[in-house]
């Protein structure tokens, strides 16, 4: 029997250290999105799998018995193909999602980028720590504007000159970002639900500095769907289903 974790996470990148130790047939696969992507311990494909067929295909060709969904809360597209796809080829699918951060009364939460970057332009100067592939929701209403953006690879797209953009991975310390944040002058932080401790400290460090936070909700996930938060329950359904 053979697990398939659809990765790219921390999270994913711990399961599968676990369902190597407990002795699991398994196999990660990435989007491909990133260039030099943090890999996972064990065999590992990278690319996509042609859309929901492709998908459908891949699992009933390659002996896959369970699916866990491992992608970021915000790969709606790949989420909602892997629930489809596990559906009809009858294969048992889990999702792995970490838990969304818990804000305070201030905060601004948006449904979409769009609506993110209209809330941002009440601001001066913006650090927008959304991920490069939304980058170009913002390009307009924030095109006059000082713009601070952090990614893990170089931009694809030309932004304005009043735009820096800053290459770096974390995970980030409480005293990088609030120097980060005091240095550029940011008075609007705009990010999305990513949860976890990775990427938590910029929210911190905006709470001590008065900066003005815009969130961007998550994407509903796929109905029908079961859902654990920890690599833990992830493992005891993995291991609990292989033991029927």
């Amino acid at each position: 029997m053979t697990v398939l974790v659809l990765g790219g996470t921390g999270e994913a990148r711990a399961l599968a250290a676990r369902l190597e130790t407990a002795g699991v047939a398994y196999l990660s696969s990435l989007a491909g999105r990133v260039r030099n992507p943090r890999l996972p311990v064990g065999e590992v494909r990278i690319g996509g799998f042609g859309g929901v067929e492709g998908l459908q295909q891949y699992l009933r060709g390659n002996g896959i018995d369970r699916v866990v969904d491992a992608t970021h809360p915000f790969a709606a597209r790949i989420s909602g193909n892997a629930a489809t796809a596990c559906a009809a080829a009858g294969v048992p699918l889990l999702r792995l999602a970490r838990p969304g951060w818990t804000g305070t009364a201030d905060w601004t939460w948006v449904d979409d980028h769009d609506a993110a970057a209209v809330a941002a332009a009440g601001g001066t100067s913006v650090f927008l720590s959304t991920g490069r592939q939304t980058l170009d929701r913002f390009l307009g209403p924030l095109a006059r504007h000082r713009v601070l953006v952090r990614v893990v690879e170089p931009l694809d797209l030309d932004v304005p000159d009043s735009w820096t953009v800053l290459l770096a991975r974390g995970p980030y310390t409480l005293d990088g970002e609030r120097a980060l944040l005091a240095g550029h002058g940011v008075d609007v932080l705009v990010t999305k639900d990513s949860g976890g401790d990775l990427t938590r400290a910029k929210l911190d460090a905006a709470a001590e500095l008065g900066v003005r936070v815009v969130v961007v909700c998550r994407p509903p996930s796929p109905p029908g769907v079961p859902t654990v938060t920890t690599v833990a329950d992830a493992v005891a359904w993995v291991t609990e289903m292989f033991a029927k």
